[in-house]
């Protein structure tokens, strides 16, 4: 009886630490980790402008469904299956100069941007929000440059 209880707790404690780890912590996503790819010149509505493009090295650490289309949520604009994590651009005074409300899956996250008019000097750094609507919680990436 003895030989048995020693071996239970032994079998115990041998599964217990033998269990894999998790790959992702328990506590949530990661904050993302936003770099400037490139800048892209363009014309439209009569005006020159500079496209900066990010992209979020860490994106495949997002979960898919935080970037689900949500109908029972607000809608963005005229989309009413807007996903459920949008993504805001914000300069380092934290003025708001660009969204996406419609991403469709953590990968999109590697072709963000925001636009400047030709010109224009853009602001030195910028960061970015993704605010999972569905549970309330923001994510804010580093500061990034604008320049190469």
């Amino acid at each position: 009886m003895r030989v048995r209880m020693i071996f239970a707790i032994y079998a115990a404690v041998t599964a217990v630490s033998c269990a894999p780890m998790p790959t992702q912590p328990q506590f949530g996503s990661p904050a993302p980790v936003l770099y400037l790819k490139s800048m892209e010149a363009y014309s439209t509505g009569g005006k020159d402008w500079i496209r900066y493009e990010y992209d979020v090295l860490n994106k495949d650490q997002y979960p898919p469904d935080m970037f689900d289309a949500a109908p029972t949520l607000p809608p963005c604009g005229l989309n009413a299956n807007a996903s459920r994590t949008w993504v805001d651009f914000y300069d380092s005074t934290d003025t708001r100069l660009y969204g996406f409300c419609a991403l469709g899956s953590p990968s999109d996250l590697g072709n963000i941007w925001f636009a400047m008019e030709e010109g224009v000097v853009p602001p030195s750094y910028v960061y970015i929000t993704l605010t999972d609507r569905q549970t309330n919680t923001t994510y804010k990436s580093n500061l990034a440059d604008t320049v190469l």
